[in-house]
């Protein structure tokens, strides 16, 4: 009976391997950086080409390796972080497992430069699908230099379901902006195809996320602190005015790693609770120091999901932590019943110092010259004869007496004037012979739209059918490239961070095309001078929020195209809402353009904009 059963090869094992550890480039990038402060590195610089496809480089100035180290670093569970398996449970540093670098150099070509203080000579290392090309002496400064070329080179069915270069980049963008909030005291820098896209030095908390974020973002910031006996939080919040339709800026840190977590989550949500706009969340910078002891970090292979030891208490205690800040720097409403509000300082005047009053008295003034003066010149008006009296007009009382005006001579009413207000009851007409022929569209409940038909009646729900016909309006400007634009006198700056601005840069095109115009591009800022004609310059930047976030949301959608998902966003973002009261001419409008549409039976979305009801229908639900 022959043996089923065989251990897998190494190279096959380290390729299985590859695909729990490197997903994509970003992966990549967070396992060397991560490695790289491990070292003890004070500088890093992470250089990118392609959006990581052809080029992810890391270079520290950490402790470095020696030969023999570096060789062993590329095998399978090789690591100086653990040695037993209690360690596990006391972990301070990001990278444990020793699968990181053999995992990577299973499925790329890797080049290795590193010298530890001490050594005269650097030793560098080419590995390519898990093979050691060549080993050798160098010369480099202390610390180490890791090149991993062409992702995937030997696996093609895994390299093709990589993204564009501009999604896997903003992976990249993404792990690169994770790993420096976390790590403020060292200095980090980036370059995207030979162009510098971050030069952040070593700041403090807040100075590293406005260095991120965009100087427009140390505004926004509301301080969070609280120390407990389970768990030390510190960090920031930002103002539920700036709440954004993405959840892109909401990090969470456990012992200076980047976490995921629904739970703890939902207790921001909560501390915000009555102060969001809807379908708004806030963004937030939060760290949390826990005892080694009382999390575990081993239960996903990216590591970003944690097992907390007791997470009940550590909700409430977010939660508490992010309402007393709130409170505390009035951003919510705080109940004193012992404050007297009279004894407030205005704001206006909080910021002055006290001023000491100036009393100026006019020692040559005489109260009585001016009543000698008056007098004096108008001798004559204490002879003047009394005023006449107003005509008085007589038949006036009948109207509040409670007579008879027919009783009121003609004369009288000549004098009368009476303001025309339309005929009596025409607001409580409810005669259908009196409805002018025109209006054959009625709202009900201000969200659907009701119409007669010759077979029946015709319900239209109102937001769906505005936006099959936004929709269309704007594929057909795309189409017809003749969008019709209307400039701004004073253009919009929205403060954006590098991603969004990255994702409004790739979607430029198609959005000039629906009638966008765009003008510089800052380090947190995007200038618009122009708008499609029909929205309005208020709702400008939370369209744009929106076409961003509905973009972060389904960034792998490859079905369809960016003129046809940029369409929907603003069909999203302009239709009507339900509880709209809309007038007659409007109504009428809606309903002709919905059915000049191509389409006019189902939303963008696939949702049906109306159904209708025949006679027959109508004559079974009333028998």
């Amino acid at each position: 009976m022959t043996d089923r059963i065989k251990l897998l090869p190494e190279h096959v094992a380290n390729q299985i391997a590859a695909g729990e550890v490197v997903q994509r480039p970003a992966s990549v990038v967070k396992e060397l950086l991560e490695n790289a402060v491990d070292a003890g590195a004070s500088r890093v610089q992470l250089i990118v080409k392609d959006g990581g496809k052809a080029l992810v480089q890391v270079v520290d100035d950490g402790c470095g390796m020696s030969p023999a180290d570096a060789l062993l670093s590329f095998r399978r569970h090789a690591t100086s972080k653990i040695s037993e398996a209690s360690d596990l449970f006391r972990l301070h540093t990001k990278g444990f497992r020793g699968e990181a670098l053999a995992s990577i150099a299973a499925i790329a070509q890797v080049e290795m430069q590193t010298r530890e203080d001490g050594a005269e000579l650097a030793t560098r290392i080419r590995i390519a699908g898990d093979t050691v090309q060549s080993r050798e002496e160098a010369v480099a400064p202390v610390g180490t230099s890791i090149s991993v070329k062409n992702l995937f080179f030997n696996i093609p069915a895994r390299r093709n379901f990589l993204k564009s270069d501009k999604v896997e980049y903003r992976h990249v963008l993404e792990e690169f902006q994770r790993v420096a909030l976390a790590h403020p005291g060292v200095a980090f820098s980036m370059v995207h195809n030979d162009s510098e896209v971050h030069q952040l030095p070593e700041a403090n908390l807040r100075q590293r996320i406005v260095h991120l974020f965009g100087s427009r973002m140390n505004t926004r910031l509301v301080p969070v602190r609280e120390e407990t006996q389970l768990a030390e939080i510190d960090g920031f919040i930002c103002k539920p005015e700036f709440a954004k339709k993405s959840r892109g800026e909401q990090y969470f840190f456990v012992n200076d790693r980047f976490i995921r977590s629904a739970y703890l989550h939902h207790a921001i949500l909560t501390a915000f609770e009555g102060l969001l706009k809807p379908d708004t969340y806030p963004g937030y910078f939060l760290y949390l120091q826990v005892p080694a002891g009382a999390i575990d970090i081993n239960i996903h292979p990216t590591k970003t999901e944690v097992k907390f030891e007791d997470e009940q208490s550590l909700y409430a205690i977010l939660r508490s932590a992010v309402k007393h800040s709130l409170g505390q720097f009035s951003i919510s409403p705080v109940l004193d019943f012992e404050r007297d509000p009279n004894l407030e300082t205005p704001y206006a005047y909080q910021q002055r110092d006290a001023a000491v009053p100036k009393v100026s008295v006019d020692r040559t003034f005489n109260p009585f010259a001016e009543e000698h003066a008056l007098r004096d010149s108008q001798p004559a008006a204490r002879h003047a004869q009394p005023a006449a009296p107003r005509e008085k007009r007589p038949g006036w009382e009948v109207l509040y007496d409670g007579g008879n005006p027919e009783a009121v001579s003609e004369e009288t009413r000549e004098g009368w004037t009476v303001a025309s207000g339309g005929s009596e009851g025409a607001l409580f007409r409810a005669n259908a012979a009196e409805i002018p022929e025109q209006a054959g569209v009625f709202q009900v409940g201000r969200k659907y739209l009701l119409s007669h038909i010759k077979s029946g009646l015709l319900l239209i729900d109102q937001r769906r059918a505005h936006q099959r016909v936004i929709y269309e309006r704007f594929l057909r400007s795309t189409t017809q490239r003749e969008p019709a634009t209307q400039a701004l006198l004073f253009p919009l700056k929205p403060s954006l961070n590098p991603s969004e601005i990255h994702i409004l840069e790739g979607l430029k095109e198609a959005l000039e095309a629906m009638g966008f115009g765009f003008g510089r591009t800052g380090e947190d800022f995007v200038e618009i001078t122009g708008l499609p004609v029909g929205v309005p310059e208020s709702e400008a930047e939370s369209i744009l929020d929106g076409i961003v976030s509905d973009w972060q949301r389904h960034e792998d959608g490859v079905h369809f195209s960016q003129s046809d998902r940029i369409a929907k966003a603003l069909a999203q973002s302009l239709a009507v809402r339900h509880g709209t009261a809309l007038e007659q001419e409007e109504q009428l409008g809606l309903v002709n353009d919905l059915f000049g549409c191509k389409e006019p039976g189902t939303s963008p979305f696939g949702k049906p904009t109306y159904v209708t009801l025949s006679m027959e229908e109508l004559e079974k639900k009333l028998s």
